[in-house]
């Protein structure tokens, strides 16, 4: 479970709700220029651009979550289940394993445009990172400052959407989400015209009546509506505090919280962490389920140049500003 946004305000930002029932030690990689990374399919990249998101480290390579490259090209995977499908390699087109994909193209691109070609040569393929960390089914929602798209792979094959809302969540594919919103064609934030009947004196009560119908579930399907309407109907001002603080309210709107969504296993899915990154200024702004406080790690000169990765540890203790 997950909520992907992109939004623009002055500068262009992205982020993601992560929605889990456990934590992965995740923490903020920077990845630096001219890191290279092995990929399964025997060729070797070296990055052209930087990347800064939230990913674990396992023998210095860095498995993104989500992340946004120096140029503002921006990626992130959410869960898929059943409807993820990865094959076998295939030496005729770009084979790349799931969780090789944010560092490939984040790593060598800059847009959206420039990389359409390759994905339309590209097989995801069903090869883990090792033995003990299998395949994750996933689809990708990949943005820059112009356009935006979701990129989905199932047993019919590889599947390329233009996301013109900027939001994605999980099941079912994402054609669905874009005929399902449909339904919802009537809801609005103001205090609206009684469309109702003209036979009868009907009244609205109180603010926000306009928008009776909008699901309050934790289900995918739920939480693209919600974060839709609440995206796309936002007012912000466009200094930096504002939008960095409406983005993670928009992201609040579809939040899990403990004990309201419980998995078959009897676990608890939660939003275990929220990010937001200003893909024009390279700073990435998070926060826990444990600690409501916003941190932000900006992508440095220095970051960029390094020989090895940069890795932050998340503030996970709450922070109480006590004031007497």
């Amino acid at each position: 479970m997950c909520t992907c946004i992109n939004f623009k305000s002055k500068d262009n930002y992205f982020g993601r709700n992560l929605d889990l029932e456990y934590r992965f030690n995740e923490k903020v990689v920077i990845t630096p220029r001219n890191y290279e990374f092995k990929l399964k399919n025997k060729s070797v990249i070296k990055t052209k651009y930087s990347i800064i998101g939230m990913a674990m480290v396992v023998d210095n390579y860095p498995l993104y979550a989500e992340a946004s490259n120096e140029k503002g090209l921006s990626m992130a995977g959410l869960y898929f289940p059943s409807n993820a499908c990865f094959f076998s390699e295939d030496n005729t087109k770009l084979s790349l394993a799931p969780y090789e994909l944010i560092p490939y193209f984040l790593g060598l691109f800059t847009k959206v445009s420039e990389i359409r070609d390759s994905l339309n040569n590209l097989v995801i393929t069903n090869t883990p990172f090792n033995n003990d960390l299998p395949v994750s089914d996933l689809h990708w929602m990949i943005s820059d400052k112009e356009e935006c798209i979701v990129l989905e792979q199932t047993k019919d094959g590889l599947k390329i959407y233009d996301n013109p809302i900027g939001v994605l969540t999980n099941n079912p594919p994402f054609d669905y989400h874009l005929m399902n919103i449909n339904n919802y064609i009537n809801l609005t934030p103001y205090y609206g015209k009684i469309n109702f009947s003209d036979k009868i004196n009907l009244k609205e009560y109180g603010q926000g009546m306009g928008a009776i119908g909008l699901p309050g579930d934790n289900s995918p399907a739920s939480r693209f509506i919600r974060a839709s309407f609440t995206k796309l109907n936002s007012v912000c001002n466009e200094d930096e505090e504002s939008s960095v603080t409406q983005f993670f309210h928009i992201l609040d709107s579809v939040s899990m919280v403990r004990g309201s969504t419980v998995t078959k296993e009897n676990k608890n899915d939660i939003t275990t962490y929220s990010s937001c990154i200003n893909i024009d200024k390279g700073i990435y702004y998070y926060k826990t389920y444990n600690n409501n406080q916003i941190s932000a790690i900006r992508m440095t000169e220095e970051n960029k140049n390094k020989k090895e990765l940069s890795i932050y540890d998340l503030i996970e203790k709450q922070q109480i500003n006590y004031i007497n």
